[in-house]
């Protein structure tokens, strides 16, 4: 955008800018006059969520996302329509019982109300107020509309809705109900009774929800304790008729005396083969030739085996008879027996070289009784084992059946406690739950600053900025071009120069150039025709060119004036100058009269000849629009533009508009150097934009000419410069 154009045009209608909202505010002022008095009354209503004085339990985390939502909550329940009609059956209440005292004057609906007629309406509140009924439209059906009569004063609650601001300060405990109305007793009145009642029907209404909530729980834990103990008592049945006092510990025993059994059997087994192993080894020596082995007190020896066998007969007898003392003895007995035989056959025969084979047959026999001893025990063992295996099997059916019965029960307990904790959590909330309160009661004040200065403020500012705005749609949507920036911004194409707009019905070329002192927009004038014969002039000769084409996109904006005032600039610095073209009207200059002749440029192109007068020669264009190449060929018409570029230093040719495209481009094809003029205060349409890729094509275009352009943009361009 381009902001030195805006501040121009905000410089334009300066005065609209200043007198609408000086208007504006002198009509607000008178309307501020009557303003009635405001006040302001305000209740505040704690509600201990975060007052750590009002909690019971003051180590409780506080989560400030939920106290958020439950502030939030209460905010919006103030605002119900419920809680709103029980504010507005107290006002009319109020009003209807206490005319004397009433807040705001009656309206034509309860004026015309008889005295019966009002006892029944102040009834049929107190009936909606006691049953905290909603106001509907159902309510004007009846003999009295009392949602009428309601709205009729401003008690409705669409409209106290608008009067009331409810708010609750960040991190605060207290939420704030404020009243600006136009009577001070009934601000404090409104806040004071919204604030009562909903509190009422806000603990009327927990109370009711914790009530119910309450016995729901209850009987829900009810029926949790019901189906406990059914599965406890099924499980306690089933260890009485199977016998089972605890399973698990049962079990683990009978398998750890299992265990135990197994390795003494282990033990024994690994016994017998070690015995037997070495009595093999001992009998393999006796029956050997070994010198050693082979003893001579045979009838001792005898003795001795004989008492061996029956040692081994009491052996077994001792242990077929499970240990009896008896036998015990017995074997005690013939081992001592043996004992001290074998000592006395060791003392007859010390140097018997059979000792070895003795010592072999005890040690043999030995082996024998341990042996017997290990079998017997593996037979005890067995039984044992079968005994205990027999148990611990028909501890195993049992198990899957006891543990059905113990999830069971577990769930059914689990369940019991969940239910439980509940009931008691919300047993608990209920005792340190929300507690709202009156903590400040609203009270009458007095009247508050008045706002003239802040409505005469306000539109004084809204509808300067309604006008700047609306300014600035005309600057946006308006395409007029009035600088030279603006042009070539548009066109893409160089500006030459400025010619200043004259005010003055005389536009003589004598007035122009010999203009008074006083006549200042004449010499600015002047001044940039020399400033374009300059810039022309020094174009022209570095091309070498002499002819020169003026043309504009229509063919209102000045280009036949502007040529003949080139031709006399040109003239006055010693030019030799021919113009084509047509006579400028009115002329209304002697000068120019008396350079005018009745020669044409028709005629010319027939005969060749010129009279070239002193100052300025004028062919004169046909009136018609007829093509000039209709009137010769290119090659006569270029032979005769040859002739007058020796007769003269500079021609000047006033060109169709181009919307004369067809003769425009035919005059263009013979000019050497142009110049098109564009009137300001004008837009480049659409449609203009095809006559500007011709002037784009055409030979030597030198740039436009902005004509009748305001004196104040002209300073503008000079400065910008």
């Amino acid at each position: 955008m381009d902001i030195k154009s805006f501040l121009k045009v905000l410089k334009r209608y300066k005065w609209v800018l200043i007198l609408v909202p000086i208007v504006v505010v002198l009509i607000t002022y008178f309307f501020v006059q009557n303003l009635p008095k405001e006040y302001s009354s305000e209740v505040q209503i704690s509600t201990g969520l975060l007052d750590p004085s009002k909690k019971v339990i003051n180590e409780q985390n506080v989560d400030f996302f939920k106290v958020s939502q439950q502030f939030s909550n209460i905010m919006e329940k103030l605002k119900m329509k419920k809680v709103m009609n029980l504010l507005s059956y107290n006002l009319i209440l109020h009003d209807l019982e206490q005319p004397e005292k009433a807040f705001r004057k009656p309206s034509e609906k309860i004026d015309s109300l008889s005295v019966e007629d009002k006892q029944a309406v102040i009834r049929l509140f107190k009936e909606k107020l006691l049953n905290k009924s909603v106001l509907t439209l159902a309510d004007n059906h009846g003999k009295y509309k009392l949602l009428d009569i309601v709205a009729s004063v401003g008690y409705n609650d669409y409209a106290l809705s608008k009067e009331l601001d409810i708010s609750h300060a960040d991190n605060s405990d207290y939420i704030t109900i404020q009243l600006v109305s136009e009577n001070a007793d009934l601000s404090a009145y409104v806040v004071n009774t919204l604030a009562r009642e909903f509190i009422n029907n806000y603990s009327s209404d927990v109370s009711t929800n914790q009530n119910n909530s309450i016995v729901l729980l209850d009987s829900l834990l009810k029926n949790k304790a019901q189906v406990m103990n059914q599965k406890n008592e099924a499980l306690s049945s089933f260890k009485r008729n199977k016998g089972v006092l605890n399973l698990n510990e049962q079990s683990a025993i009978v398998y750890g005396q299992i265990s135990e059994y197994e390795a003494q059997r282990t033990q024994a087994l690994k016994e017998i083969q070690s015995n037997q192993g070495a009595i093999n080894i001992i009998e393999g020596k006796l029956r050997g030739s070994d010198p050693l082995l082979a003893g001579s007190s045979r009838a001792d020896n005898r003795a001795i085996i004989d008492l061996k066998r029956q040692l081994e007969i009491a052996n077994s007898n001792l242990v077929d008879g499970n240990f009896k003392a008896a036998d015990q003895r017995k074997v005690d007995s013939l081992t001592r027996l043996i004992t001290a035989r074998n000592n006395q056959n060791s003392d007859d025969n010390v140097v018997d070289i059979r000792s070895s084979k003795q010592a072999l047959i005890q040690q043999k026999l030995a082996l024998e009784v341990a042996l017997q001893q290990a079998k017997s025990s593996i037979s005890s063992l067995d039984k044992q084992l079968s005994v205990l295996r027999s148990r611990y099997s028909g501890m195993v059916p049992y198990d899957a059946e006891i543990s059905n019965y113990q999830r069971d029960a577990e769930l059914a307990t689990k369940d019991y406690m969940a239910a439980l904790d509940q009931y008691n959590n919300n047993k608990t909330e209920q005792n340190l739950g929300l507690k709202l309160q009156i903590e400040e009661i609203g009270v009458p004040g007095l009247p508050l600053p008045s706002k003239k200065w802040l409505y005469l403020l306000g539109a004084g500012m809204v509808s300067f900025l309604l006008v700047l705005a609306v300014v600035f749609i005309i600057f946006f949507l308006d395409g007029s071009i009035n600088n030279s920036r603006q042009l070539e911004s548009a066109t893409k194409m160089p500006v030459l120069g400025n010619l200043n707009f004259l005010s003055s019905s005389d536009r003589s070329i004598r007035s122009i150039w010999n203009h008074k002192e006083e006549e200042k927009e004449y010499g600015i004038y002047k001044n940039l025709l020399r400033s374009l014969r300059f810039e022309i002039s020094n174009r022209l000769v570095k091309d070498a060119s002499n002819i020169l084409g003026v043309t504009s996109l229509d063919s209102s904006e000045g280009k036949t004036t502007i040529a003949y005032n080139l031709a006399y600039s040109f003239a006055m610095v010693g030019k030799k100058v021919l113009l084509i073209g047509e006579e400028p009207r009115p002329v209304g200059d002697a000068n120019i009269k008396s350079l005018t002749t009745s020669q044409n440029f028709e005629a010319f192109l027939v005969k060749k000849e010129i009279v070239a007068e002193d100052l300025i020669t004028i062919l004169s264009k046909s009136v018609v629009n007829a093509s000039i190449l209709e009137m010769q060929d290119e090659r006569s018409l270029k032979a005769g533009f040859d002739v007058l570029k020796g007769q003269f230093d500079m021609i000047i040719i006033d060109i169709n508009s181009l919307r004369d495209t067809n003769l425009a481009k035919e005059w263009l094809s013979f000019t050497e150097m142009n110049l098109a003029v564009f009137e300001a205060g004008k837009s480049i349409k659409d449609e203009d934009k095809e006559y500007l890729d011709l002037l784009k094509k055409s030979n030597g275009f030198l740039g436009w000419i902005l004509n009748k352009i305001k004196l104040t943009e002209i300073k503008t361009n000079q400065s910008a410069g």
